[in-house]
C-alpha cells in the first residue's frame, strides 16, 4: 500500500524579521516589527460563542461557554509547534478536534469542521504527526481542539496566532506555561495579521511524486482521521451575513467505498441545485447510487459540497447544455476516478 505524505513547496522562502520567523503560508506584505507575546481578557458566560458549535452534536452539554479567560498569542514559527504541543497536553484524554479551511464556497470564506463525537488523544496526535508540515505552515488552514468537561480550547488560526480559552482557575497555569516560552503580556499583538499580509497554500503534489497529497486529499484524509464534519446547519442555506439564499447551485464530490478492501475508492463530481446542504447531499448520493445500481458500496459519502454561483454553473456546464430549471435537481455527473466501468457491474 502506498504511504501518502504532504510535501512542502520548496520554492517558498521563509520571511523573518529580527529573529521572528513567519510561517511559509502567511507573511506580511508591508513593514512590520513583530513582537512575541500575548494578550489576555476575561469573557463572561453568555452563550454567544457556543452558537458556533450549535450543529455539532453537543446537545445540552454546551448551551453556553462558561466564564473564561482568552489568551491570544503571537510567537515565532520556530517555537509555535512546541507551544501548541504543550497546550494540547492540557486537554483531557478525549476531546473535539477542529479544522478550519479557507475554502471554495461562493458564499462563505471558511469551511468550519469539528468532530461531533469525542476523539481520543492518540488519534488526534496521529493526525497531527502525519499532517504537521501542512497544519503549521499553510496560510489557508487553522486547527485545534476543545473539551467540554473541563472546558478548554486551543486553536492555531490561519495566521498561526494561537488562541486559548480556559476556565478562570486555569489562568495562572497558562500564564506560567507562557512564561517558560519567554512570552510576556502586551497591550496589543504585533503578529502577521496586524498589517497587510498574504495567505497561500504551501503543499504540492508533483506528477513524479505519486505519494504526495493534494490539498483536497489532505483535507479528506484528516477529516477521516479526526472524524470531522462540516459544522453548519444542514437544513438552511445562509451566506456569511446570515441571509437566506434559497435555491443555489452546488459542486459536490462523492466518495464511494467498495466492499472489497482491495478495490480503490471511486469519486464522482456532481453539479446540482439545492436549497440546503442536506438536500444537496441527498441528491448527490441518490444520483451516484442510481448510476451504480449494480455495485454494492460499503459507504457512499459526500466529502465536499461547495455552493457555486449561477454564472459558474452555466460556465461549467458549457454552452451546449441548456440552462438548468430553477428547481432542485442534478445537472451533471462525471467520474473523477474508479467509476462504474472500473468497478464492474454498474449499468
Amino acid at each position: 500500500m502506498t504511504h501518502h505524505r504532504v510535501l512542502l513547496d520548496e520554492t517558498i522562502q521563509r520571511q523573518e524579521v529580527g529573529g521572528f520567523a513567519f510561517p511559509l503560508g502567511a507573511y506580511p506584505t508591508e513593514p512590520l516589527t513583530p513582537i512575541a507575546g500575548y494578550t489576555m481578557q476575561f469573557e463572561a458566560a453568555d452563550g454567544s460563542d457556543a452558537t458556533a458549535f450549535a450543529g455539532a452534536g453537543f446537545g445540552e452539554e454546551l448551551e453556553e461557554w462558561p466564564d473564561r479567560y482568552v489568551f491570544d498569542i503571537a510567537i515565532s514559527h520556530t517555537r509555535v509547534r512546541s507551544l501548541c504541543r504543550a497546550l494540547f497536553g492540557l486537554l483531557p484524554g478525549r476531546f473535539f478536534p477542529i479544522l478550519d479551511i479557507l475554502g471554495n464556497d461562493a458564499y462563505r470564506e471558511i469551511d468550519p469542521y469539528i468532530a461531533y463525537d469525542l476523539v481520543g488523544a492518540e488519534k488526534f496526535y496521529d493526525g497531527l504527526r502525519a499532517f504537521e508540515p501542512w497544519l503549521f505552515e499553510d496560510g489557508l488552514v487553522g486547527f485545534g481542539s476543545m473539551s467540554v468537561e473541563p472546558f478548554f480550547y486551543v486553536f492555531l488560526d490561519e495566521h498561526k496566532i494561537v488562541t486559548v480559552r480556559c476556565l478562570p482557575e486555569m489562568r495562572e497555569k497558562i500564564e506560567r506555561l507562557l512564561a517558560t516560552f519567554d512570552l510576556r503580556q502586551v497591550e496589543e499583538l504585533e503578529g502577521v495579521d496586524s498589517v497587510a499580509h498574504e495567505h497561500r497554500g504551501v503543499i504540492v503534489a508533483p506528477e513524479d511524486k505519486p505519494d504526495a497529497l493534494t490539498p483536497d486529499e489532505a483535507i479528506e484524509r484528516l477529516r477521516d482521521a479526526w472524524s470531522l464534519e462540516l459544522n453548519i446547519d444542514p437544513m438552511t442555506n445562509l451566506d456569511a451575513e446570515g441571509n437566506e439564499l434559497g435555491l443555489t447551485a452546488w459542486q459536490c464530490v462523492v466518495r464511494c467505498t467498495p466492499e472489497d478492501d482491495e478495490q480503490a475508492d471511486a469519486y464522482a463530481e456532481l453539479l446540482l441545485s439545492a436549497t440546503c446542504l442536506h438536500e444537496a447531499e441527498e441528491l448527490a448520493t441518490d444520483a451516484v447510487e442510481d448510476r451504480t445500481s449494480g455495485i454494492d458500496w460499503d459507504e457512499v459519502d459526500v466529502i465536499r459540497a461547495d455552493r457555486i454561483t449561477a454564472d459558474q454553473l452555466k460556465e461549467w456546464l458549457g454552452k451546449e447544455r441548456p440552462v438548468p430549471p430553477a428547481k432542485p435537481g442534478v445537472h451533471d455527473l462525471r467520474w473523477l476516478a474508479g467509476g462504474p466501468a472500473a468497478q464492474g457491474g454498474a449499468r
